[in-house]
C-alpha cells in the first residue's frame, strides 16, 4: 500500500477532518436511532461548535495556508452545521427541512466532484448520499430513508476520522492499485 500522507496531512486539514468526522458521527448516529434515547437533535451542540465554528475556522486557516479546496470544503460545511444547529429549535415544515438538506447535498456533490484525495472524495460522496436520502425522507416523511441517510453520514464520519488519524499516524491514505487482469502487468 502507498503511504501517501503528504496530501492533506497538514494540521489544518487534520483538525478539519476530525471536526467533520465527529460531527458526522454524532449527526448520523442520531438519525439511525441505533443508540436508545439518542436522536439527531442531540447532536446540535456538537454541530454548532465543532461542526460549525471549528470547521469554519479550519477552513479560514486552510485558505490562509493556500489550500483553496480544503478552505472551501471546511467553510461551506461549517456554515451547513452552524445553520443546522441554530435553526434546530425553529419550527419549519418537512418540505423546508428537505429543501435545506437537498441544497447542501448539492454542495457535498460539488465537493465530491471537485476532486482531491480518495478519502476526501469518499467522505464528501458518502455525505452527499446521506443528505440526499435525508432530504427525500423529509419530503416523503419516510423514517426508513432517514435511518439509511443516517448510516451514510456515519460512514462519511468514519472515513473523515480515519483520514485525520491516518495523516497523524502515517497510515495508508490511498488504495493500492491492482493489475488489469490475470497475466497482465501494469506498466511502470
Amino acid at each position: 500500500m502507498d503511504n501517501d500522507v503528504s496530501a492533506g496531512s497538514g494540521i489544518t486539514t487534520v483538525v478539519g477532518r476530525l471536526a467533520l468526522g465527529i460531527t458526522l458521527l454524532a449527526f448520523g448516529l442520531g438519525y439511525t436511532e441505533v443508540i436508545d434515547g439518542v436522536s439527531a437533535a442531540d447532536a446540535v451542540s456538537i454541530a454548532q461548535y465543532v461542526g460549525g465554528v471549528a470547521l469554519f475556522v479550519a477552513g479560514l486557516m486552510a485558505f490562509r495556508d493556500g489550500d483553496s479546496a480544503g478552505g472551501t470544503g471546511f467553510t461551506v460545511l461549517g456554515a451547513l452545521w452552524f445553520t443546522w444547529a441554530v435553526s434546530a429549535d425553529v419550527a419549519v415544515s418537512a418540505n423546508a427541512a428537505g429543501l435545506f438538506l437537498l441544497l447542501f447535498a448539492l454542495v457535498a456533490l460539488s465537493l465530491t466532484l471537485a476532486g482531491g484525495d480518495q478519502l476526501t472524495q469518499g467522505t464528501h460522496g458518502l455525505f452527499f448520499v446521506g443528505l440526499l436520502l435525508l432530504s427525500i425522507s423529509m419530503f416523503a416523511e419516510n423514517d426508513g430513508l432517514a435511518k439509511a441517510g443516517g448510516w451514510f453520514a456515519v460512514a462519511a464520519g468514519a472515513v473523515a476520522w480515519y483520514a485525520a488519524t491516518a495523516a497523524l499516524a502515517h497510515w495508508p491514505t490511498v488504495l493500492p492499485r491492482r493489475a488489469a487482469g490475470r497475466g497482465v502487468t501494469a506498466p511502470g
